[in-house]
């Protein structure tokens, strides 16, 4: 399973980053190796509009099956979900711990965005 994990860094053991379409980087990690690719996410942090989906974009390029992120907003929310990709949100920690706790069955997905859009 690929999981994608928005992240302030470039590793496994960067903090989440909890903005979904303004996260730094966005790791696309192998559930069953660990190994992982990193996406720049630098075009989208300051966009005035539509990085949620931009980002969304990205992440169904590389083939993730589901999304572990802080904050996910309605309009990127709809379109991860037009894109078959489970969104778990409150994702904490690093994102190692994230993926661990996702894998334990501890973080649960959403039914629906839990922010307003452009937060």
């Amino acid at each position: 399973m690929k999981i994608a994990v928005t992240s302030k860094g470039k590793t496994m053991d960067s903090e989440v980053d909890p903005r979904f379409g303004r996260a730094a980087y966005i790791l696309v990690v192998d559930s069953e190796t660990l190994s992982f690719d990193v996406l720049g996410n630098q075009e989208n942090v300051n966009a005035f509009k539509g990085a949620g989906i931009q980002a969304a974009k990205m992440v169904s390029e590389k083939g993730a099956d589901v999304l572990l992120t802080g904050y996910c907003g309605p309009n990127a929310f709809k379109a991860m979900k037009a894109a078959k990709i489970g969104v778990a949100n409150d994702a904490t920690g690093t994102v190692r711990e994230a993926v661990a706790a996702y894998g334990a069955g501890k973080m649960p997905l959403a039914e629906d965005a839990n922010v307003e859009g452009q937060w």
